[in-house]
């Protein structure tokens, strides 16, 4: 025989269990950074030519990540689950046509490859940031600011 406990009759009155659970913003900002140190490790890993078992895989998240995530900044209107589903087809699409224009002109390198991928990527965020709307806040009075 299973046991249903019930949690709501054991949290507090001032909320304290409501605030030990993390908020699905606060873990989509956990993963964001952690995805971007990935992403970093694997540019210094990749760039400054170092020997280490970790170069390939995170080299691999470099290559996926920095298009997706840029995309994804542009992407801001969409829902969280076609958001990640359109930025991580979007970083792929961005990875294989850098590839077939760089082996169309016999330009192929790795280090140029990446340098493209990166810079383009590096585009795709400016943009998206600089045509980024931000919606007008309206400042809330206080009786301390009436005064």
């Amino acid at each position: 025989m299973q046991t249903i406990r019930n949690d709501s009759d054991n949290s507090s009155a001032d909320g304290r269990a409501a605030q030990e659970r993390p908020r699905s913003g606060d873990l989509a900002l956990l993963f964001a950074g952690a995805a971007t140190a990935l992403v970093a490790v694997g540019a210094i890993l990749a760039f400054g030519d170092l020997d280490s078992p970790l170069r390939g895989p995170l080299t691999l998240a470099l290559l996926l990540g920095a298009p997706s995530g840029a995309i994804a900044i542009a992407l801001n209107g969409l829902q969280p689950w076609g958001r990640v589903v359109a930025s991580l087809m979007g970083g792929a699409a961005l990875n294989l046509l850098v590839a077939q224009a760089m082996l169309a002109m016999h330009m192929w390198s790795v280090r140029g490859g990446m340098i493209a991928v990166c810079g383009l990527s590096l585009a795709i965020w400016a943009l998206a940031l600089l045509t980024r709307r931000h919606p007008v806040h309206l400042r809330r009075t206080t009786k301390s600011s009436e005064k």
